[in-house]
Order: structure tokens, then C-alpha cells, then sequence
């Protein structure tokens, strides 16, 4: 069929116009992106109001905002002293080698100690391999940590496994030793 003779655009016109507009019919939503409940990280429903600004500065005299003062409010480092924050893994692996589980003992006991504390797990990979592939396999790592601090008796709201995949290399190059190094999981207490 070509559209050059006019009589075929006359005759196909009517048909393309219908499946143009069904297909920007199709291409609208029904749903309305205000009314999508939002929830902090306990569960708990935020309401609209809550999450809304005071719309006039008549309301800004009964604001009771503190101001945050980033010397005194600032929390420590946090995690154990004395102690490494990375494990490390064998190529494409996520088994926590045996050497590392003081590392763990360590981390496990502080966070115990400390309930309000909370610490994130960073899930890296060497360059080796696709971006999805990499992105799941560092946050098995991550979980992977995330779990044998569990068995320690970590609370599971206190630890939030992550992965980066190979975005954040801690070391560049090919050689086996810079991919070593890339190879692991990461504390960062927050």
C-alpha cells in the first residue's frame, strides 16, 4: 500500500484519525497523583496537611519549628571503635568469608547496645559484569550482612541494606587487587 495516491489517503484517512485518537485516549490516566497516601518509614500515614507548607505568613508567627543548631546537634561517627566497616567478598559471591565474622560480632554487639542507632549497609561490586546484574548482586551482599546481624540479635528496623552495584568503586583499575577492594559491603551509621 503507499500513501502517495491520494485516493488511498482519502480512503485510509478516517481510520489513522480514530486509531490516533484512541491511542492518546489510552495514554490518559485516570489516576490522580494527589490522592497517593504517603507514609513515613514506621508505617504510620502522613497526612496532606502535615506535608503542606503554611500557605500565608500571617500562620509563620504560630510556627514551632526549632532551629536546628549543626554543632551541638550533630551525631557522632557512630558504630564500634576500633573495628572495620567493610566486608569483603570472593568474586561474584555474597558468602561472608569466615575472617569477617569478628567484624560482624563487633557491629552486632554495639548495635545491641545501642537501639537508637541505626546503620546502612552498602552493597558494592567490581566493574565486571551488566549495571542490573551488579545492582543485584550487591544488595545480596548487603543482605547477606544484614542477615547474620539479625542472628546476632540486631533488630531488623536498625539495619537498611542498600546496594550501589560497581557506581562507587573504592578503587580504580583492572587489577585483581583494585577489584578486591571493590568487592564489598559497607557500614555507614547514620
Amino acid at each position: 500500500m503507499s500513501f502517495n495516491n491520494p485516493q488511498t489517503v482519502r480512503r485510509w484517512w478516517p481510520a489513522l484519525a480514530l486509531a490516533v485518537a484512541g491511542a492518546l485516549a489510552g495514554c490518559a490516566s485516570s489516576v490522580s497523583l494527589d490522592d497517593v497516601p504517603v507514609e513515613d518509614r514506621r508505617g504510620a500515614p502522613v497526612t496532606q496537611q502535615a506535608v503542606t507548607p503554611p500557605a500565608t505568613p500571617a500562620s509563620a508567627a504560630q510556627n514551632t519549628v526549632k532551629p536546628v543548631d549543626l554543632v551541638k546537634e550533630q551525631p557522632a561517627t557512630g558504630g564500634p571503635t576500633a573495628t572495620a566497616k567493610t566486608i569483603y567478598f570472593d568474586f561474584d559471591s555474597f558468602e561472608i568469608r569466615a575472617e569477617f565474622q569478628p567484624v560482624l560480632d563487633a557491629h552486632a554487639r554495639y548495635l545491641v547496645a545501642n537501639k537508637a542507632s541505626r546503620v546502612t549497609i552498602e552493597g558494592h561490586t567490581d566493574e565486571r559484569g551488566g549495571r542490573e546484574y551488579n545492582i543485584a548482586l550487591g544488595q545480596k551482599r548487603a543482605e547477606a550482612v544484614r542477615r547474620a546481624l539479625g542472628l546476632l540479635g540486631v533488630a531488623d528496623a536498625q539495619v537498611e541494606p542498600v546496594s550501589f552495584g560497581k557506581e562507587k568503586p573504592a578503587a580504580t583499575g583492572n587489577s585483581d587487587d583494585a577489584m578486591a577492594k571493590n568487592r564489598r559491603a559497607e557500614f555507614s551509621y547514620r
